[in-house]
């Protein structure tokens, strides 16, 4: 059983299940306290405004959670890009060491798996440039650190 060659593949695929699941599940959580708090406080006999400025998302001050908010996106943009590019790099020098520590050739096409979040952190880079010139093209200030 320990032996067994399928057993890390295996585990690296379903660590990222677990995550996605997990979010999933603490986000309906999430969102039924929510709605239990609503419910409460309108049996109270609260207004709807108030309900709506007290549960409002510390995260923004927007009531639709700041999605339609361009510099926000631009933020995120740029943050996938930097994680991506640094997975795949990482990815890459970790099985260019394996291979020179190992010699085992083989171990070289793990670190072309490294080129796939390469590929996409370079299409969110380019995205990203694309974004800033058409929030500067729409008059909006880009921040003084882009």
């Amino acid at each position: 059983m320990h032996d067994d060659v399928f057993l890390v593949p295996i585990f690296a695929l379903l660590i990222p299940i677990v995550a996605i699941v997990g979010g999933v599940v603490t986000q309906m959580q999430a969102r039924r306290l929510r709605a239990e708090q609503r419910m409460a406080m309108l049996a109270r006999g609260i207004p709807l405004a108030e309900i709506e400025a007290v549960l409002k998302s510390p995260y923004s001050a927007e009531p639709n959670g700041g999605a339609n908010d361009p510099l926000r996106s631009l933020a995120n943009t740029r943050r996938a890009a930097i994680i991506l590019l640094s997975v795949g790099f990482g990815l890459v020098l970790f099985f260019d060491m394996l291979y020179s520590i190992l010699g085992v050739r083989q171990v070289l096409a793990g670190a072309a798996a490294g080129l796939i979040p390469i590929a996409i952190g370079i299409g969110f880079v380019i995205d990203y440039f694309l974004q800033k010139r058409d929030l500067r093209r729409f008059g909006l200030e880009v921040a003084a650190r882009d």
